[in-house]
């Protein structure tokens, strides 16, 4: 396979021992490495387990794939092929691999999903939430009981003292965070808040963090959370797996 690129002044011949070279240049062999030997392991488990495909599937995932895409029509699919370099059977080759990947992941995870959530349920509450960061403790300090005395309203000390402009607009309103988006220290605080609350100053290395606590939100195991769990345990047990493999050194590397 070869590629040639013209331009005003001359024709560029690509081939694929230069994109082979080029990646051993750009120091993208081990992620190359990995990707494959993730694809093998995937495969692997596939056949073992006697997953297959059928053609009603193969082809909504062809469509779902386009549309993610913005392929909305045949030119539009030739020329994003072109574009990556890929014949029709390989843009069918990746469909296939994608849709039985995701038939593994359920047919590994999904009577496990609720058991893990249950376990870990904590891990998914989140909380409503506003918040300042203060460089330092004192001030911080201050600005807390102004705000709690009403001297000033939370809105306005954010206005006053928050330096990111799309944060400052809003007030400091941070929206739903989860717990294991948030930092150890601030995540005791709020989850041990009794809303509507401001918590006292939370030092941290990255700054005093003012907090004001709107609701705490349970988790719900909806059909969102039900993917991200699965996808979760997917992805940690692919790593565990690729973990164990040995990969016998091929002399792309070391040509």
């Amino acid at each position: 396979m070869s590629q040639t690129l013209i331009n005003s002044n001359q024709t560029i011949t690509i081939t694929k021992e230069d994109i082979l070279h080029q990646i051993k240049l750009s120091c993208q062999i081990p992620e190359i490495v990995e990707q494959i030997v993730t694809r093998k392991v995937i495969s692997a488990a596939i056949e073992e387990a006697g997953i297959e495909v059928t053609t009603e599937e193969l082809q909504k995932a062809a469509n779902q794939m386009r549309a993610m895409s913005k392929l909305k029509d045949a030119q539009a699919t030739w020329a994003w092929l072109k574009k990556y370099g890929l014949s029709l059977d390989d843009f069918e080759e990746i469909v296939y691999i994608t849709l039985l990947s995701q038939k593994l992941t359920k047919h590994l995870f999904k009577d496990k999903v609720e058991p893990y959530f249950y376990e870990h349920q904590l891990d998914y509450a989140g909380a409503i939430i506003y918040e300042i960061v203060l460089d330092d403790e004192d001030e911080a300090i201050e600005l807390f009981y102004e705000i709690q005395e009403g001297e000033i309203s939370f809105s306005e000390a954010a206005k006053e003292y928050i330096q990111d402009r799309e944060l400052r607009r809003k007030g400091g309103y941070r929206g739903k965070v989860n717990r294991t988006e948030m930092k150890p220290e601030v995540s005791a605080a709020v989850f041990a808040a009794n809303p509507p609350a401001i918590l006292k100053p939370i030092v941290t290395a990255d700054g005093i963090y003012l907090v004001l606590v709107e609701e705490i939100v349970k988790p719900e195991l909806d059909h969102k959370l039900q993917q991200k769990i699965m996808f979760d345990l997917f992805t940690e047990w692919l790593k565990q797996q690729t973990e164990k493999v040995q990969v016998v050194s091929h002399k792309i590397i070391t040509t």
